[in-house]
């Protein structure tokens, strides 16, 4: 089964069932989604800021086990510092989080399925996937 790595834009959609999920279901068939650490955590900071209740929190649970969470190693952090430090180079800062998430399709060779393709541009090696001018009038 091939993989695929979800920003946590496009896991966002498809866990509230957003109508731009559809835009990334045939990316997700027959695909085992991942997710990298960093994406759980900031989904876990989203809940607890938000407050969400005991449901929708068991929820996330089980929509982020349906996932299998990429964990840190030392290879990703090669991958980080050399995705931070060309982004720095090229005049374009990359955020820390996504930093994190172009490392781990980086470290695992996946293509990325995000929304926010701005926001990965110019990473050297990075299969990316992003829909988010389909569908627009």
């Amino acid at each position: 089964m091939r993989a695929v790595l979800l920003d946590t834009d496009v896991f966002s959609f498809v866990f509230k069932r957003d109508t731009r999920a559809a835009l990334y279901a045939a990316d997700l068939a027959g695909a085992q989604p991942c997710l990298c650490f960093q994406s759980v955590a900031e989904l876990r900071l989203w809940a607890l800021v938000r407050r969400w209740g005991d449901a929708r929190c068991q929820s996330l649970n089980v929509s982020l086990a349906r996932c299998l969470v990429l964990p840190y190693d030392d290879a990703m952090s090669r991958h980080w510092a050399e995705v931070t430090a060309h982004r720095r180079r090229v005049g374009r800062p990359i955020e820390w989080g996504d930093a994190w998430i172009a490392a781990t399709a980086l470290r695992h060779s996946l293509p990325l399925l995000t929304h926010n393709g701005g926001d990965y541009e110019e990473i050297p090696g990075l299969q990316l996937i992003c829909h988010a001018d389909r569908g627009k009038a």
